[in-house]
């Protein structure tokens, strides 16, 4: 009885989170300005091409060459910021704002260890995560075992945020899609260039809830087998945007005005059926198996007033060889209080890597 009034609390806390941060008037909603226009039907196209034709045989990442600066350093870790152009093609990169062609990296590694004997994972940012410092702390305690930290800047985040952009509401449902497709072509890029340039020996990638939905995908899209680690994740920003707390941060009047210039009279139900089928691009489980599936971990919470129980449980169905770890808590207390169970995850995910073969 006990455990289920500290569960309800938790789900309770979530939810009243939620309300403070996106059902009062502090700051605008997600898609205020609309679905995008043409750039709606731009990405919808695009992300359906990333789907590779044969099974296994996924596109090859882009070879970037970060500029890197040293922002400090001690006998045994250096923390370095670089910054490159984002690899994505001419098409995508018209449709990012300007703010968002250069990429910005922190990356956190242990001194005096050749490369082919450290992991590096690469951390993806949640809703709302603009700096690397949050990142950084989670994957500070790894340096010990020899495993560096290596932070992506989202498109649409920190200095990436377009001008005229509120916080993390993004404009446009265009610019969701976006970001995410963004985020997958220059999360695999650094993970090519941590094992062509840099020369690690296991990599990996993992993400907070919109980041951990973006580590799945990266994590299937990879052309080598890496760990990935879907940190209090749903399958979906269907779960996000259409039933969890987000669907009261949305501008729904607004995204049904907008649609109402070829549609006169929808309703707002139509207007959540046509999220619904944009959205579904985002699911996690209409992508390939991941090369190594017992190297996926994900890390979920057993009251989550964001992300439902199913929701984590389809990405496991749909990558059979994967593990789901529960912790007690909700979305918001998990994310403040389970550190410690999702560096173990990262630890056991990667030992689960064969190690490349070392240079000659």
């Amino acid at each position: 009885m006990v455990a289920i009034k500290i569960g309800m609390l938790h789900y309770v806390l979530d939810h009243v989170y939620g309300a403070f941060m996106h059902r009062t008037k502090l700051s605008t909603p997600f898609f205020s300005r609309g679905w995008g226009g043409t750039k709606l039907d731009l990405l919808e196209r695009m992300i359906r091409q990333i789907f590779p034709v044969v099974e296994g045989q996924n596109w090859p990442p882009r070879l970037i060459q970060p500029v890197w600066k040293t922002v400090w350093e001690t006998k045994s870790a250096c923390l370095k910021e670089g910054v490159f152009r984002t690899p994505c093609d001419e098409q995508l990169i018209n449709a990012l704002p300007p703010e968002s062609h250069i990429a910005r990296v922190a990356f956190l590694a242990p001194k005096s260890v050749p490369p082919h004997k450290m992991a590096c994972v690469v951390h993806l940012a949640g809703t709302g995560d603009h700096s690397f410092e949050r990142r950084l702390r989670l994957g500070g305690p790894l340096l010990k075992e020899n495993i560096a930290t290596m932070v992506l800047e989202s498109p649409f985040y920190g200095q990436r945020r377009p001008f005229l952009q509120s916080g993390s509401k993004l404009l446009c449902v265009s610019d969701l899609l976006l970001l995410g497709r963004a985020t997958i072509e220059e999360a695999r890029s650094l993970l090519h260039w941590l094992d062509s340039e840099a020369g690690f020996g296991k990599m990996g990638v993992c993400g907070l809830s919109m980041g951990g939905v973006h580590a799945a995908m990266v994590g299937s899209l990879h052309p080598t087998p890496i760990a990935t680690f879907p940190f209090l994740s749903p399958h979906s920003a269907v779960v996000a945007f259409c039933e969890g707390v987000l669907k009261h941060a949305t501008a729904w009047e607004a995204l049904r005005d907008d649609l109402s210039v070829h549609n006169a009279g929808m309703t707002l139900d139509e207007v959540r059926e046509r999220m619904r089928n944009v959205l579904s691009l985002t699911d996690v489980t209409r992508f390939p198996i991941p090369k190594n599936p017992d190297a996926v971990i994900l890390v979920a919470a057993t009251d989550d007033g964001y992300i439902p129980k199913h929701s984590v449980l389809e990405v496991q169905r749909a990558w059979p060889g994967s593990e789901v770890r529960w912790v007690t808590g909700g979305h918001v207390s998990s994310f403040i209080l389970h550190n410690g169970e999702f560096r173990r995850a990262i630890r056991d995910g990667l030992n689960r890597l064969q190690w490349k073969e070392s240079p000659l």
